[in-house]
């Protein structure tokens, strides 16, 4: 009788053990999925550079779409004065785009894109979604420089330029997400690179 007991007993031990772990090691199903993109956290003192527009008539290797960059234009400003520029040279100049010969590390998460080019240590931020939010490039060094992070907020379909000056000798990486300007967040899906030398030579 005694031995009927402990076996009933490891019986049922034994089941609750099993519905327990099938509990714990079933994957989340769609529906408990998070929507939307997750935060990701960032050092409190990370430096944020609002990237520009490249100039005008620089040489840029190519486009997103068919752009020429072209003399400023001078268009209307509100009291009927002309303003150098403005608008129409801006959003041409936001639609060039690096060429990958000369832009390393080219790297690509959902709605952002980013690479280096090592001649004017120059980091280049496309923006590629339409969701409110800004395409953002990390920067790390493998030499203790702080980390910044260009931002794009020139909209969709373009790209701005930060103009860094790295130490010739040492090796950047990049790291490609989201930021809200609104509330100052990052988000993933994220990207990062492998680690590029900023004199350009492997």
């Amino acid at each position: 009788m005694r031995g009927n007991w402990r076996s009933t007993l490891s019986v049922v031990a034994g089941a609750s053990a099993l519905a327990l772990s099938a509990v714990t090691a079933t994957p989340a199903l769609a529906y408990d999925a998070p929507v939307g993109p997750r935060e990701v956290r960032m050092p409190a003192d990370v430096a944020i550079v609002e990237g520009g527009a490249a100039e005008p008539g620089a040489t840029v290797p190519f486009s997103v779409e068919p752009v020429e960059l072209v003399e400023p234009v001078e268009l209307v400003g509100p009291a009927g004065t002309p303003t150098p520029g403005g608008q129409a040279e801006a959003v041409g100049a936001a639609k060039a785009a690096p060429s990958s010969s000369t832009c390393l590390a080219s790297t690509a998460a959902y709605g952002s894109s980013g690479c280096f080019q090592h001649s004017g240590d120059i980091i280049w931020a496309g923006d590629t979604k339409k969701d409110g939010m800004s395409a953002a490039v990390g920067v790390y060094t493998d030499y203790g420089r702080a980390e910044e992070v260009c931002v794009n907020k020139l909209g969709v379909d373009t790209w701005a330029t930060c103009d860094k000056d790295y130490r010739e000798d040492g090796n950047i990486r990049l790291r490609v997400l989201r930021y809200d300007g609104d509330t100052g967040k990052f988000y993933q899906p994220e990207t990062w690179s492998g680690w590029i030398p900023v004199d350009g030579k492997f």
